[in-house]
């Protein structure tokens, strides 16, 4: 064995009750360090470059010539430490020749009859001016879907608008419409649709209900923390509106978990009350929480020690979680769920999530945008569902996606989880939607830091968990 130098970058270890694990950072894989694994892992960070007769010295009799060799040999091939002056892997990009897709989203009204300041939506407008997508154009939607998704048994269909119940008649023709169609080439399709919840009545939940709608609704907390924000367009809060509806919903709903989306702006940051309000008071099955760092008006976003303390509210929430996950309770922290299906996943993403990959969304005209949030931007769109997808187009923005060359991300060691960050939030915050989220990255660290932590304790406590709530959820037959 010649001279060996480490590849930081590809590595990272976490410390947790007396276990050492180790990171593998290209692949988020875990693993658990033994006494020769961590030594040479702490030689060559403390040196950088070691040989073998450096080894022999460092370290004595501690362990045999064959113990040492194949730890070394398992870095090698991990790529943790790699021949002295051997030159860095080069990123691999993937040319994208077709876009698989598994969900379309289909921006079924541009109106919707809240007001919410922090909203984010730039083709948003009220209830009389919303411009309504039509059957036509939710038909070609779809039938986009079943070509690009040739290979797929499943596929999803998500309303959203502005509010997508305001245009409850087309929903109800899209369903009548694609559930058949799916089912005539060899697929399931399912649908999913984030509501405000104030249009919801008794008939239209248990059609949604009939139909296994996996619904989201979007709601900030208890009446002082709700009603600060999200109003009706005459400037009245709603949270009394919501609440009721809210009861009603869950009263009759059965087919399928139902999860509240929290947005945290300035004033709005109560992490654990919010919670608890929505999951013990109202009874959601799980809540999900997005900070707000870059939309249209600045007032409304978190500064960076309100982030901080969100992070570490949200921590503190975690905590929470883990000793629940350990008594063999869910406490339904969407966040944390997410966070650990990655690291139980191992996962390793190359690109930050499925936009304009595996997943398109449509507005009222039919072209075609990375997702529902880029829908009334000033940013490219990809085609047309009567024309088609401009695969070249979006091929090259998802080739250039890939390629973290010009920024810190190529070593960071969370890359494979983030790979960059939300592109809207990008785009918003810097107008570039390839630039990374800079202002969330430490955070970010410390939170996966915190995710495999958790994931580790849970497996030693409780590993029955992990298989039963966290493992990807199997969606109804």
């Amino acid at each position: 064995m010649g001279m060996l130098t480490l590849v930081p970058h590809n590595v990272h270890d976490v410390s947790v009750d007396g276990h050492r694990m180790l990171v593998h950072v290209p692949t988020t894989s875990l693993f658990e360090m033994d006494d020769v694994s961590a030594s040479v892992l702490e030689l060559f960070r403390q040196q950088g470059m070691a040989s073998a007769e450096t080894m022999r010295t460092a370290f004595g009799d501690r362990f045999t010539p064959e113990d040492l060799a194949d730890c070394v040999d398992g870095f090698k091939r991990l790529d943790i430490l790699r021949d002295a002056g051997a030159p860095d892997t080069p990123i691999t990009v993937t040319e994208v020749e077709d876009i698989p897709l598994s969900t379309i989203i289909l921006n079924v009204n541009t109106g919707c009859n809240l007001s919410c300041t922090y909203c984010y939506k730039e083709d948003l407008t009220s209830p009389a001016k919303g411009e309504r997508m039509d059957f036509d154009t939710a038909k070609d939607s779809f039938e986009l879907l079943l070509r690009q998704a040739k290979d797929r048994d499943r596929v999803n269909v998500v309303f959203f608008g502005g509010e997508p119940l305001s245009n409850l008649p087309l929903i109800r023709q899209v369903v009548e419409y694609a559930e058949p169609r799916a089912a005539e080439v060899g697929k399931t399709v399912d649908f999913s649709l984030t509501t405000n919840a104030t249009l919801l009545t008794e008939a239209t939940v248990d059609w949604l209900d009939a139909h296994k709608f996996a619904l989201t609704v979007s709601m900030d907390g208890p009446k002082a923390l709700h009603d600060v924000n999200r109003r009706t367009v005459g400037g009245k809060g709603t949270y009394d509106l919501v609440a009721k509806k809210v009861r009603m919903l869950l009263s009759r709903y059965r087919s399928r978990p139902v999860g509240a989306r929290v947005t945290l702006t300035k004033g709005v940051t109560d992490v654990i009350g919010i919670h608890d309000h929505l999951k013990y008071d109202l009874g959601f099955f799980e809540v999900g929480f997005g900070p707000a760092t870059s939309g249209p008006l600045s007032t409304f976003n978190l500064g960076d020690a309100e982030l901080q303390a969100v992070f570490d509210a949200m921590k503190t929430l975690g905590e929470r979680y883990v000793q629940g996950a350990l008594e063999g309770r869910n406490i339904g922290f969407s966040n944390m769920h997410q966070l650990l299906t990655d690291i139980a996943a191992g996962t390793r993403k190359t690109v930050p999530c499925g936009a304009g990959l595996g997943m398109l969304a449509v507005d009222k005209g039919g072209d075609l945008h990375l997702c529902h949030r880029f829908v009334g931007s000033d940013q490219p769109t990809y085609g047309n569902v009567r024309q088609g997808i401009d695969v070249k187009s979006l091929g090259a923005f998802i080739e250039e996606a890939q390629d973290r060359s010009n920024y810190d991300c190529r070593t960071c060691r969370i890359r494979s989880v983030c790979a960059g960050g939300c592109y809207h939030e990008s785009y918003a915050r810097s107008g570039d939607p390839h630039a990374p989220v800079l202002h969330y990255c430490d955070l970010m660290r410390d939170w996966v830091d915190f995710g495999i932590a958790a994931y580790v304790r849970i497996m030693q406590g409780n590993p029955s968990f992990i298989r039963t709530h966290v493992e990807p959820r199997r969606l109804p037959q």
